[in-house]
């Protein structure tokens, strides 16, 4: 994921993630910050997670690539005003597991065109039986249904192609 590519969908509940990492930088105003300032935050000022756990969360954000490592300090890779924090808002346990692109994609054109996920997927596994015979990926049958219902995903196409090449 590149600097500022990355769109947060804070409507749905599995991406608190994003959310939960930018609200450190949100609450202090500041660019950068300490491991340590975050982990303070996280576990002691909002009470969210215990401090192994905020330590867990700041790897997982790592490997989302919503923050990098710069010395001892720790910047975001997306705009923290990209990132609405609702009133009340506390992460769920949705934020220590790896996402899966393929889901998440799917979700959000269930929510973009306000359909149930069931029907999207029943549309997926349509395309890939029907139009391709079972010889198409359910990744690249994913990318097709969100082509045709004009719902952006440029900004899944990386993790997507990894989720390939690990099968």
């Amino acid at each position: 994921m590149e600097n500022g590519s990355w769109k947060v969908y804070t409507r749905r509940p599995g991406l608190s993630l994003p959310v939960t990492i930018a609200a450190p930088f949100r609450h202090t105003r500041k660019e950068q910050l300490k491991k340590n300032e975050i982990v303070y935050y996280l576990a002691f000022e909002r009470g969210w997670m215990n401090i192994e756990q905020a330590n867990l969360l700041l790897i997982r954000a790592k490997e989302e690539g919503l923050i990098a490592y710069e010395g001892d300090m720790i910047r975001l890779l997306f705009d923290v005003q990209s990132v609405e924090i609702p009133l009340g808002f506390k992460p769920s346990a949705s934020v220590f597991r790896k996402s899966d692109p393929q889901e998440e994609l799917l979700q959000r054109i269930a929510v973009e065109k306000c359909v149930p996920l069931t029907l999207i997927v029943a549309e997926m596994n349509a395309i890939i039986t029907q139009e391709f015979d079972g010889n198409i990926r359910p990744e690249g049958a994913v990318i097709i249904l969100a082509k045709r219902h004009g719902v952006e995903c440029s900004d899944m196409l990386p993790a997507l192609r990894e989720n390939v090449l690990k099968k």
